[in-house]
């Protein structure tokens, strides 16, 4: 018998430079800022310390200096648990399935509140090294990593074909980045809150080309916390609280490219885990009120937006050009400012997806508040989606 899992708090640091290089006198501590958001996260939740009986943590990168850090937060929480204490990894999706154990542990009656939580260090760190092992992360070490293959290259290419075959231009896709620069303005975590327009993304140098400056994340900094509880925890405590509906996963059976010729910008790892996340909530897409995706580049926020049923597909680009996914418009899409603007700190970037989606259907989120939020939807990916984990919530007063 399973229960039903809800989000009762959270608390998260702004994105930015948080990490001090190795020459600073005063060093910032991981454990420092963690301990303090699990403070925070629990005081929003409104429980006591000693019910949390399982905490699930994202891998903190190779950058992070405290080593086996879960275990070692734990004595500094002085928290004794029975369900699990834990880290995961899974590159991109590492918090996404941080989130998704956190949830299983209640749904299988090991813990009746739970944490997913994580820290991601890296802006101390050189750009030389950060890519390096960028490239032997995500790519094939005797293939990609030896070409210089970045991620970025990866989503470049989807964006010169996704423009090939549907006629989107560079304004409409740089119409996705001024979007989210916006919806950051008005978040206290973003890492970029100044309102930039199309002509500063237009104008801005090429990073791979069609992709400019800021049609990419930005390096960061960032650490958050979410309290998962049962529902019937979180009826009890009386206010109001977001449940999980619906979790869907797919891989496609590649790594990042495939070696098969395929259609590279389908997406059908997503297209695939949307609809069983639909199906077990029970909705359309076009129930959906906000969605935070994970879309490290400009075009796939366009392309993941299409492949989840938000947007026709071939539209997406159109559809951010004119307002649709704007806060105000049709489906308000990356409310938080997203991973260009709210920032990228990777292995928690979805912890924040999660938090921002609280606070919506929270009715928290002040000037970017969607009207009547309900149903909102979160996804998580591997690189360039050939995996995606996808989970639907629902507001509940």
């Amino acid at each position: 018998m399973t229960k039903a899992v809800a989000i009762i708090g959270t608390s998260a640091i702004p994105v930015g430079r948080h990490q001090s290089s190795n020459e600073e006198s005063l060093q910032v501590l991981e454990h420092e800022i963690m301990t303090r958001l699990v403070v925070d996260a629990v005081r929003d939740a409104g429980v006591d310390k000693n019910d949390i009986q399982s905490l699930v943590f994202t891998l903190p990168r190779p950058y992070t200096r405290q080593k086996y850090f879960h275990t070692f937060l734990m004595g500094q929480l002085r928290l004794s648990c029975r369900g699990n204490v834990m880290e995961v990894m899974g590159n991109g999706m590492t918090a996404a399935l941080a989130f998704d154990q956190a949830c299983n542990d209640i749904m299988l009656g090991r813990s009746e509140v739970s944490l997913a939580l994580g820290i991601n260090m890296e802006s101390a760190v050189s750009a030389a090294e950060h890519m390096m092992s960028s490239m032997r992360t995500t790519g094939d070490v005797d293939f990609h990593t030896s070409a210089g293959f970045t991620p970025i290259a990866w989503y470049a290419m989807d964006a010169m074909r996704y423009m090939h075959e549907h006629g989107a231009t560079r304004e409409q896709l740089a119409a996705v980045a001024v979007k989210n620069r916006h919806h950051a303005s008005l978040n206290p975590l973003a890492q970029f809150r100044k309102p930039i327009t199309l002509q500063d993304v237009v104008g801005q140098r090429p990073i791979v080309e069609p992709l400019g400056l800021y049609d990419v994340p930005p390096r960061g900094d960032g650490a958050a916390c979410l309290v998962l509880a049962s529902e019937e925890v979180a009826r009890d405590l009386g206010r109001p609280y977001v449940l999980v509906r619906g979790r869907g996963f797919c891989h496609d059976g590649t790594h990042q490219i495939s070696d098969v010729p395929n259609d590279m910008i389908a997406f059908t790892s997503a297209q695939q885990a949307a609809e069983t996340a639909y199906g077990q909530a029970g909705i359309r897409p076009v129930d959906i009120d906000v969605a935070e995706l994970y879309a490290p580049c400009t075009i796939v926020e366009v392309l993941v937006s299409e492949a989840i049923g938000l947007v026709p597909k071939g539209q997406g680009a159109r559809a951010a050009s004119e307002g649709e996914t704007r806060l105000g418009g049709r489906i308000p899409v990356s409310t938080s400012g997203g991973l260009t603007s709210r920032g990228h700190p990777a292995y928690v970037t979805s912890l924040y997806n999660y938090v921002e989606l609280a606070e919506q259907l929270r009715g928290r989120a002040g000037e970017r508040q969607v009207r009547n939020a309900h149903f909102g939807l979160a996804t998580g990916e591997l690189g360039n989606y050939n995996a995606a984990l996808i989970h639907v919530l629902e507001a509940k007063a």
